[in-house]
């Protein structure tokens, strides 16, 4: 039997799968708070695959509170990733890529804007301020760093390839089928 819960259940977010029953994103991993989910049931935007043991109830309905939703309508992931700082430290996997430090994380520009070097993709990498401090307005040839891994400009699958690396703190059981779809079963 499930517990019937009178107080707002904080902390019961789904996972949201898209269409194809993967998630629409695993960094930062698909979430919704139960609110928006309850919203999306009674909208009929989505299915419900998956449920907590956790009853809400209104003075007229009771339900289970889910746990995994798949959308209705497949959402399409081929557009460009946004180019921001946290998309070019996820590229990186969160770390230096002059020594593979994971502290003080900045970005660089590997050719300096000094230098004619732009802010894009193909220039920007993560670096920790010791070696951003140490590499300053100079070339790379000149500053006796070198690159553990050339910038590129990645794609949506390409970020979330790596983010599956990153899993968040907490990950409820009834996430783990749809999350590592393609890990190879145990014989």
């Amino acid at each position: 039997m499930a517990e019937i819960i009178t107080t707002p259940p904080t902390g019961r977010p789904a996972l949201v799968l898209n269409a194809d029953f993967r998630p629409l994103s695993y960094y930062p991993l698909s979430l919704w708070p139960w609110q928006e989910v309850i919203k999306a049931v009674f909208l009929d935007r989505v299915d419900i695959i998956a449920e907590y043991d956790y009853v809400v109830r209104s003075p007229s309905r009771e339900m289970r509170l889910p746990s995994v939703i798949a959308l209705r309508d497949f959402v399409r992931q081929d557009r460009a990733p946004a180019f921001t700082r946290f998309n070019v430290f996820l590229r990186d996997g969160f770390k230096c890529a002059y020594c593979g430090a994971h502290d003080n994380l900045t970005f660089d520009h590997v050719i300096p804007r000094s230098r004619g070097g732009r802010t894009t993709w193909d220039n920007i990498v993560t670096a920790c301020s010791p070696c951003n401090l140490a590499k300053g307005g100079k070339l790379l040839r000149d500053s006796g760093l070198d690159l553990q891994h050339r910038p590129f400009r990645p794609n949506n699958f390409q970020l979330q390839d790596i983010g599956r690396k990153f899993p968040p703190n907490y990950l409820h059981d009834t996430w783990m089928d749809y999350l590592y779809w393609d890990v190879e079963l145990e014989g």
